[in-house]
């Protein structure tokens, strides 16, 4: 398990208003995905696949604040979703958004840590 931060991502109540705010303010990359109600946001170089080019950078995504997502949330790479979210219970967090596949990307999972704070997990697919 790595444990590294490897995603954010900001919720928004107008996702024009959000994606103009950010491209403006920091020159980000935002590129909306309508199928999904999502927006992918490119903060740094990447490579061929799409992966920040650059050691220790991450890039994120912007959504439509919605139900438990209501703040920016902070996602941490893992080895296996459902054992960290069993060892997350253990330790006093809750799942708030048990496991999701993302086709051909990953999975994904919503939690609140022992301090209530809305965090996200991700995944990568079996080679």
């Amino acid at each position: 398990m790595s444990g590294r931060v490897v995603h954010f991502e900001v919720p928004a109540d107008d996702q024009d208003r959000a994606r103009n705010f950010y491209s403006t303010a920091f020159g980000w990359k935002l590129n909306p995905m309508p199928e999904m109600d999502y927006t992918t946001v490119v903060t740094t170089s990447t490579d061929a696949q799409g992966m920040p080019s650059e050691p220790g950078a991450i890039n994120g995504g912007l959504f439509g604040r919605y139900e438990e997502l209501t703040s920016p949330v902070i996602t941490v790479d893992v080895d296996d979703i459902d054992a960290t979210l069993e060892k997350i219970g253990t330790l006093g967090g809750t799942t708030v958004t048990p496991k999701q596949e993302i086709p051909d990307m990953g999975f994904y999972a919503y939690f609140r840590d022992s301090e209530g704070n809305l965090m996200g997990l991700w995944q990568n697919p079996p080679s």
